[in-house]
Order: C-alpha cells, then sequence, then structure tokens
C-alpha cells in the first residue's frame, strides 16, 4: 500500500471496531480496481463525534462510513441526505463532495436485500418479520422490509422509547405495518417466518449471549444475525440447534460495502474479490 499527497481516505466511526473486517475487504477492493484509497478504524463514540466529523471536512478525505452507536447521531452533522436516508432516519455511509459538503447516505438496506434474496432464498412481499434492535442497522433493515411489501413487522427493542420511534418512522415513510413489541415479550416470534438480531448482543464484550431466550424459537423459522464476527452468534447456534436456516450478516456487509464504493468512487465495486477477501478472513480465523 503505497500512500502519497494524492491518497484519498475513508474512515469508519464506530465502537467497538475490533471485529470488523471492512478496512480489509475495502482495501483490497481499492487495489484491485487501481484506486489511491485507504480504508481505516477510527473507535468513537457519541461524544467526540461532531468533533470527527468537522475535521474530515478539512481533510483529503472520499467520505466515511458510520458503525454503531453513531449511525443515527451523525445524521445532525451532515449537511444533506439522500432520500432514503432520510426517511430511515440512518445513515452508513458520508460523501465528500468536491466543495466540502457531507452527504449522508445508506447501503445497510440494500446489502440486506440482497443478502436476503441472494443467499436467505427469502422474499419479502407477505411475509412477517421478528426484529430484535431498533437501532441505525435495524432502522434500515425494517424500513426495506417495509418498503418492500413485507405483511408485518413486529419490532422489540430494551429501549422502548427508540423501537416505538422505529415503529412511527416506518408508518409514516414507508407503509402501516410495524408495530412495537415490549421489551421482553418474544411470544410473536414464534409466529413469524424470519427472526433478525439486529441489536449487536452476541458480539464484542456480549458475545456468547443472545437477545432471545431459546424456548421462543420454532423449527421451520429463518434466522438472521446483522453480525458476522463470530459467524455463528449463540442467536444462530440456538436456531441451527432447532432445525432452522440461519445466515449471518457477512453477504450484507460484502454489498452494502459494495454500493459504498460506487458513492465514493462512481465505480463499479469488485465484488469478487471483496468477497475473496472475507473468504480468506473467515480461513484464517479457522486456523
Amino acid at each position: 500500500m503505497r500512500i502519497d499527497i494524492n491518497t484519498r481516505f475513508v474512515t469508519l466511526l464506530g465502537t467497538p471496531l475490533e471485529q470488523s473486517f471492512a478496512a480489509r475487504m475495502q482495501n483490497r477492493a481499492y487495489e484491485a480496481a487501481g484506486l489511491n484509497m485507504v480504508y481505516f478504524y477510527t473507535e468513537t463514540d457519541e461524544q467526540h463525534l461532531g468533533d470527527i466529523v468537522n475535521g474530515i471536512r478539512y481533510m483529503n478525505f472520499a467520505g466515511f462510513a458510520v458503525t454503531k452507536p453513531n449511525k443515527v447521531r451523525v445524521l445532525s452533522y451532515l449537511d444533506d441526505l439522500d432520500p432514503l436516508c432520510e426517511k430511515m432516519g440512518s445513515c452508513n455511509t458520508v460523501v465528500k463532495t468536491p466543495d466540502g459538503r457531507l452527504v449522508g447516505y445508506n447501503t445497510d438496506g440494500a446489502g440486506f436485500l440482497a443478502s436476503l434474496r441472494e443467499e436467505g432464498r427469502t422474499e419479502i412481499p407477505g411475509t412477517v418479520f421478528f426484529c430484535i434492535g431498533s437501532g441505525g442497522v435495524g432502522r434500515a433493515i425494517c424500513s426495506v422490509l417495509a418498503y418492500h411489501g413485507a405483511e408485518k413487522i413486529y419490532i422489540t427493542d430494551v429501549n422502548a422509547k427508540a423501537g416505538e420511534s422505529l415503529v412511527h418512522d416506518i408508518n409514516v415513510n414507508f407503509a402501516p405495518v410495524a408495530e412495537f413489541v415490549k421489551p421482553g415479550d418474544f411470544s410473536k416470534s414464534g409466529e413469524c417466518a424470519v427472526v433478525i438480531n439486529a441489536s449487536g448482543v452476541g458480539m464484542g464484550t456480549s458475545m456468547g449471549l443472545s437477545p432471545l431466550p431459546q424456548e421462543y424459537i420454532r423449527t421451520g423459522q429463518f434466522y438472521f444475525d446483522a453480525c458476522y464476527n463470530p459467524e455463528k452468534t449463540r442467536f444462530l447456534l440456538n436456531a441451527e440447534e432447532k432445525g432452522c436456516r440461519i445466515l449471518n450478516g457477512l453477504g450484507m456487509s460484502l454489498y452494502q460495502g459494495a454500493a459504498q464504493i460506487r458513492l465514493w468512487t462512481g465505480r463499479e465495486a469488485p465484488v469478487d474479490v471483496m468477497r475473496q477477501e472475507l473468504m480468506e478472513i473467515l480461513a484464517e480465523r479457522e486456523c
């Protein structure tokens, strides 16, 4: 990797980031595409987010990525929002324009949709979903589900205010299909075809934990976890033990990352190269 005066930077803002594969995937893509760009990590929570975002305006950045816990808070520091990003109320991608303006987008939804269809072999129209978590990734996932014709989306969150806010926004901005379920009530999950963990529980300091008690899992359901490190969270392992189909967030990360590269560069991303890099990372971890 060569860095010179013309190198453009991209950073991921969030915490924790030690579980992320994004930098290796993105940098491999830049190399394959012949792009003079570098992707790196910046661990930060909400306290210093504004200072970092403002600094990026005056540096040689193509833009930046945003992850937990900053996907909602970052909206207040941006100059403009893509219409879909604005409706979702969550941003994971920011493009810096030539005149220094910061424009927010959300590629999480597109990444989830591609993974759900291509890897999960699941179509959205007429399907009932149960989503645990209403933060940035939960907002993106549930918004896409509503937009593409989900029959019903039950949403729960330990932060009831955040969950109720997401339900309201979906019903107003997309379709009246969302219903809030009070924290700790998972009785509806067994009635749903697809159960989603968008809470972040199961990775980082909560590794080994699941947000869903095992007794609510029903054979024949499909379980999706937005986390991909570990490859199988306790949420997914519990579902697999009951004979359910499972899918982690690796494909979602791949497809949303490809969409980010298109936004930052105006060029199609080398998806096959990015997928290969992700597979190599997973192989290394198994050794």
